[in-house]
């Protein structure tokens, strides 16, 4: 370790990546190290008989920001998946986002007006007129038979608490159409980069000096030591070694299987939304790239995921903040630490303890680069 670096980057997510990138070409010079064996963070894709296996959770990038549309797409060609989910109730299967399929399928109606009735009629019944919680909140917005199906079971199993326990701000963007549009993302530009997500992190990174399972808060002092600045993006509470209290998260299980035949439920992402089922959703891998290979050929084998939500612990992945007002505060509180640390930057999902789509990450990154780098 006798290299002095302007920057030492910690994590080879996209946050991480598109600062090194951008300091690169800024002609600083840049170590990038993780913890794991590879690049990429949870947006890593491994190749297993041709499938790029989303390994940390299904990813599909969307945007309408163009600045950031522009940005990614130097690095990968995207191709054009648009996100359809499939509910499973029972058996059950169901359009989503919640659509004029799904309120045919749920109630029999057939025209916007008689679902947008059907809808009326079940909030009037609930008598909500200020939603306190996420009950309240979705049934508010689409009625309780909907919410009952397919809502309630999944968002339990999600978050690890009852729907009337949970704030209503986390539903409150769910798309609700009145038309046959079945596309989840309202986004000008959506897909799956082609080559995979691991791919064009590696061209973002192309000609930056990356070490791999290196973990930084066991070798601090000594990484420290090997730049001017750090750019931090790791859990927040334990940069500070949870000196406060951990900040919760939720974790996810992943239990992935290689079948042998070419297809298992038609479709990328079908949603388990009664409460027994243990899994919150299966995942089939091939489905994001059309179940075809780089040349065109159709694969003859299938990848799933099952994936199990829990509640995070010391040493598992942690995924999604848990954004409620004690978290809210604790987080205040690291974050007063962290604006003492004048020689690191702290950013990303983990950094900033905020839920961040892909695109966000990307433009959360490029605004701290053009302040950073000026």
């Amino acid at each position: 370790m006798n290299n002095h670096y302007d920057y030492l980057v910690v994590g080879a997510g996209l946050y991480g990546s598109v600062f090194a990138h951008e300091a690169k070409k800024a002609g600083k010079s840049v170590l990038v190290i993780d913890k794991r064996p590879n690049i990429a963070g949870n947006v890593f894709t491994e190749d297993i008989e041709g499938i790029h296996v989303h390994k940390y959770g299904a990813h599909i990038f969307h945007t309408n920001n163009k600045k950031v549309w522009n940005y990614i797409t130097q690095f990968a060609e995207f191709n054009r998946f648009t996100n359809s989910p499939v509910a499973n109730y029972h058996g059950e299967l169901y359009s989503l986002p919640f659509n004029m399929y799904t309120f045919n399928k749920m109630w029999g109606v057939v025209t916007p007006e008689e679902a947008e009735a059907k809808i009326e009629e079940q909030k009037r019944e609930a008598g909500i007129t200020e939603p306190k919680n996420l009950e309240e909140q979705a049934i508010s917005l689409v009625g309780k038979d909907i919410f009952e199906k397919l809502i309630k079971g999944y968002t339990e199993k999600q978050w690890g608490r009852d729907c009337k326990d949970l704030p209503a701000f986390i539903i409150k963007r769910l798309p609700v159409r009145l038309t046959f549009d079945n596309n989840y993302f309202n986004a000008l530009y959506q897909g799956i980069p082609v080559g995979g997500y691991t791919q064009m992190v590696a061209n973002m990174l192309d000609g930056v000096e990356v070490r791999l399972e290196e973990d930084y808060l066991e070798k601090k002092a000594e990484y420290d030591a090997l730049a001017d600045k750090v750019i931090y993006t790791g859990p927040i509470d334990a940069y500070f070694g949870y000196s406060m209290g951990y900040l919760e998260y939720r974790s996810v299980r992943f239990e992935t299987e290689l079948l042998d035949k070419p297809n298992f439920q038609g479709n990328a992402a079908v949603n388990y939304t009664d409460r027994e089922t243990p899994w919150t959703r299966i995942i089939e891998h091939k489905w994001f790239e059309f179940g075809r290979d780089a040349e065109g050929n159709d694969l003859p084998k299938t990848v799933i995921s099952r994936e199990y939500s829990s509640e995070w612990k010391p040493g598992d992945e942690p995924y999604y903040p848990v954004n409620d007002e004690k978290n809210g505060a604790l987080y205040e509180k690291y974050k007063e630490l962290a604006q003492a640390e004048k020689h690191v930057v702290f950013g990303g999902r983990l950094g900033e303890y905020k839920y961040y789509d892909m695109d966000a990450v990307i433009a959360s990154a490029l605004d701290m680069c053009e302040k950073e780098l000026a």
